[in-house]
Order: C-alpha cells, then structure tokens, then sequence
C-alpha cells in the first residue's frame, strides 16, 4: 500500500485554506490545524463590529468546508512549538508528525509592546474582537440613557487609531450610524455630542494608497462628520484618556485599535530567521534553513526584485502563495517547482454608501461606481451560496432602510457550577 506524504498545515486563513482546498482530493494526507474552528473573512469584520451583518455570515465551519474531503482532516487545537529535529509540532493537547510543515498563521494586532494598550483597547483581527467591540459601543448608549449625563465625556467619543482601509472603513460606518441608526434607536437622546474620531500618524489616510485614492477618502470622511486627526502618534491610554505624542489628549471610553499588525510566530525554528516577525522564506516560500517547512500568507517575508522589503501583507497574496505552493507540492520533482512572482491587483477601501475608492493597475476611481464594485467583488469572495446571499439581503436591506435589525448585544456567560 502507497504512504502518502503527510502534509501539516497550521492556521487556517485564506493562505491556509487555499493550500488545503488545492490539495483536495490528492494524493496527500493533510491536516489542518486552527485554535478556532472556523475560516474568517477578515476584511468585512467592520461590518460585523458597526451591526451590519452577522458574524456567521463571514464564518465558514473548517469541519463543513472539508465535510467530503477524504485526505483533508481538521483538528481544533493551538500549536505551542515546533521541534523541527523531530519533523514534530507540539500542541497544547497533542503532538503530531509530519512531512512537510506549512505555516499559515497570519497576523494579530500589532500594539507595539504596549501591553496596557492591548488591555484597554479593542483589536479587529478576530469574530470575537469584532463582536467585542459591538457590544461595548451599543452598552455604551444603553448606559447613557439610563444615566441621563454627559458628565463623562468619554462615552461621547469613538476613537479609531489608524487609518488604514480598516480604520477608514470602521470611521465611515460608525458615522453612518450615527446619523442614521442611532436616532431612531433612542429618540431621546441628542447625538450632536458624538464625535467619530480617526487618529493618523500619517498626513493623510489610505497612505499605502494613490493620491487620488487619499484626498477622495479624507473628503468622505469629512463630509461624514469623521474628525481626522493627522500626524499624530498615540502614546498611551489609560481607559479613560488617549494621549497622543504632540501633548494632545481626547477623552474616550471606546478606542478601537488598528493600527497594525504583527505575525503570529511559533516557537521552535531559528530565531535569525525571524524578520519583523515573520519568517523570511526563499521565492518557494520555503523557510530558510529547512527543507521541509514552508510560510505562506502574513507570516512570510519573501524578498523579490519587485519587492525587497516583502510583499504586502493582504489577502491577496496569501491567497496566490497558497495556490501557487500547492501547484509545487503536486509536482514530481523540486526542479520542476516556480517561484512566487506577485502580480499586484489593486487596493479599494469603502467609507459610507456611495463612498468608496478603488486603485487597479493603471486604472483608478472613486465615488458609487467604486462602490459598487467593492460591494461586488467581496460579495464574491463569499465562500458559501447561503453567505452570500445572506449578505446580500442585509446589504440591500440598509440601502433600502438605512438601517439593519443586527445590533444585538450577546455576551458570553459562564455557568456557575457552586451548590446551592
């Protein structure tokens, strides 16, 4: 009887479930291992923070995903070490073997060793962040109207760091809201008092972005009442008040970190061959000094001619690393492998309905075309039929009502086992 080769993937993100979706129905024995047990579609998490959609319509059960897969098995479970000696990974559970080691384990948020920032603020690079953040806003006015004061500032102030596509998109949802949701919500309170507050340490948002794409987003942002706050650095939050370097400070109860990101390394491999947090890898995405341990999506730091500082950490080459080592997996020999070459498709962000700005190669537009098409394209990024029609009813539902029915306040309890 033929032993298929036992292939080990960690992390189920799009360059993890791209490899293993390539590997489907193979001759390979593969394993997918995530600490939670489903696939997330990180780039519509705003949208489950601000009420719009249900975090389940983004979430994709790995167990349903590989149902009929017959070489492709999932184990829910965190890896704590890989002891490359032994072609092992060591688990908080279980150890397992394996032939070749694939690590897909993305990014969290990046806050820079401040660990009382990681304490007080929210992150966006999990369901359970985003959902965690819904419930602290939507508490919020739940608190204040049975309070009847604004003698605490910081519950009037939403403060975003960062102004990426997440920190723009978040501003111009949380705006939106205001305006047209939260009124009707609570038609006794005054919401002139709320403030969408985006903080930059660039001079303008979208700074990855073209100019065009730039100055388009910040007139968005202020024709949605957003405050934006440019050049500045914030250097400490205590819960109650963001401190930023230039010696200004804004009260806020509610602060939404996203201003980065940093990779999620694993103990056990060569230190030196850490970059910046990730695992620096040769064009096979090999990591270097092993030759059976590949890095695939944000954890990989690939230099090309194209890009000597590595590629940007977007979803999009983790999705083309993934298919692209799969395809080199399935061949025969190592000499018949190819090199990753990235082929930039472009970058779109969305602020508010009819607000969008799209970069394509040689190609660029702003306004409700751009709009449209982002809709379009991340609809269809959807894995599911059921998801993507789920999303589409909440979407045109808003357009229609400028509202959602999705701001339910759910949090978790623990069940109190003591006898009474």
């Amino acid at each position: 009887m033929e032993t298929r080769e036992k292939i080990v993937i960690i992390g189920g993100g799009f360059a993890g479930l791209q490899l293993a979706k390539a590997l489907n129905k193979k001759r390979k024995k593969v394993f997918v291992i995530d600490k939670v047990n489903h696939h997330m579609f990180q780039p519509l998490f705003y949208q489950v923070a601000c009420g719009r959609i249900e975090p389940s319509n983004i979430s994709f059960p790995f167990r349903k995903i590989f149902q009929r897969s017959r070489n492709i098995q999932y184990r829910m479970i965190e890896v704590q070490k890989i002891v490359p000696e032994q072609n092992k990974i060591i688990t908080s559970e279980a150890e397992f073997t394996y032939d070749k080691l694939v690590i897909a384990t993305g990014c969290r948020t990046n806050f820079f060793g401040n660990e009382k920032m990681a304490h007080l603020t929210y992150g966006m690079k999990n369901t359970q962040e985003a959902i965690s953040i819904r419930n602290n806003i939507l508490l919020t006015f739940e608190k204040l109207i049975i309070e009847k004061s604004r003698s605490d500032d910081g519950n009037w102030n939403i403060v975003i760091v960062g102004s990426g596509p997440t920190g723009v998109e978040l501003a111009g949802a949380f705006a939106e809201m205001k305006k047209d949701i939260l009124p009707r919500d609570y038609p006794h309170m005054n919401f002139d008092d709320l403030k969408i507050i985006l903080i930059s340490s660039t001079e303008m948002p979208l700074s990855v972005m073209s100019k065009e794409a730039q100055d388009k987003s910040e007139q968005y942002l202020k024709e949605l009442g957003v405050q934006f706050m440019s050049d500045e650095f914030v250097t400490d939050y205590d819960g109650d008040r963001v401190t930023m370097k230039s010696g200004k400070s804004i009260p806020s109860n509610n602060v939404i970190w996203a201003a980065g990101v940093t990779g999620n390394v694993i103990e056990g491999l060569n230190p030196e061959i850490v970059i910046r947090n990730r695992y620096k890898t040769d064009r096979f995405n090999r990591v270097n000094g092993y030759e059976n341990i590949f890095a695939i999506g944000d954890i990989a730091h690939m230099e090309t001619p194209k890009y000597p500082d590595a590629h940007p950490q977007v979803a999009n080459v983790a999705i083309h690393q993934g298919t692209n080592l799969a395809s080199n997996l399935l061949k025969n020999s190592v000499k018949d492998w190819v090199e990753y070459e990235y082929k930039d498709m472009g970058s779109m962000a969305t602020i508010g309905k009819h607000r969008a700005v799209v970069d394509l190669p040689g190609f660029k537009f702003q306004g409700f075309l751009a709009w449209y098409f982002w809709m379009f394209l991340h609809l269809m990024l959807i894995l599911s039929v059921r998801n993507k029609l789920a999303i589409f009813f909440n979407w045109m539902w808003s357009y229609i009502n400028r509202d959602s029915s999705l701001r339910l306040i759910i949090i978790p309890t623990r069940k109190n086992n003591t006898e009474q």
